[in-house]
């Protein structure tokens, strides 16, 4: 398999256009190809500098002339999780019609997209790139050979990264939201950055409410950080 990571630049990308205007950046949590619709469905995280640019990033997103559907999944001050539909863009269809495939997130961010693919074979690669470069911009930023040994390892780790997921969608909103905080704020460090206090007032509700969903969350987490463990040594 040949793994390749580059910064990418299209000009009929949704995305990229408007980190180019617009100060936020995204991050694919979720993407899946319709190969019949030829369009890509994606869940992101989007961070803005500010709320302001935020609101205005979101707007330039949905008003964009590939966008085939939008829609706002959950907000919070300066960051938000969508749901999006996009038409395939030119550098997508030669990367699939050349048999390659996605390995990786998106990270989009000042108008380049990090992309990480992968082909079966050097011949398939070369000719991507080669007809990459009629109409994008992009960095090769790494290119490796994954043998054999070493794709077994990451499929024999595949089981245990994955239980690690199920632990993060097995958290409800309030709890993901009141873990990412705690840590943000530094409750966790020694001294702490925060107290029950401090993120009790954060989210307007009482020390024990916001202690109960602490340990919910943490109890959640720590058993699949367990389960993961006995996954890597078996």
């Amino acid at each position: 398999m040949i793994d390749i990571t580059m910064d990418m630049e299209q000009y009929d990308c949704p995305f990229i256009d408007t980190t180019d205007d617009h100060e936020v950046a995204f991050s694919a949590i979720q993407w899946d190809f319709d190969r019949v619709e030829e369009q890509l469905e994606t869940r992101m995280v989007v961070e803005g500098d500010d709320r302001s640019a935020l609101d205005a990033g979101l707007g330039a997103l949905d008003d964009h002339d590939n966008m085939r559907d939008y829609k706002l999944l959950t907000r919070r001050d300066n960051v938000a999780r969508i749901r999006t539909v996009i038409s395939e863009t030119d550098a997508m269809g030669t990367i699939r019609e050349n048999g390659g495939y996605v390995t990786g997130p998106f990270y989009i961010e000042s108008g380049s997209e990090v992309w990480h693919v992968g082909f079966d074979g050097v011949e398939e690669a070369d000719t991507t790139l080669s007809e990459l470069e009629r109409g994008n911009e992009y960095d090769v930023l790494e290119r490796k050979n994954t043998e054999l040994p070493e794709m077994q390892g990451f499929v024999q780790n595949a089981g245990a990264a994955m239980t690690l997921i199920e632990g993060c969608r097995d958290l409800s909103d309030v709890e993901r939201e009141t873990l990412e905080t705690a840590v943000t704020d530094g409750y966790f460090q020694s001294p702490r950055g925060a107290t029950l206090g401090n993120l009790a007032d954060e989210f307007g509700v009482s020390k024990p409410a916001v202690s109960k969903n602490l340990r919910r969350g943490q109890q959640k987490m720590i058993q699949r950080v367990v389960d993961a463990l006995d996954e890597l040594e078996e």
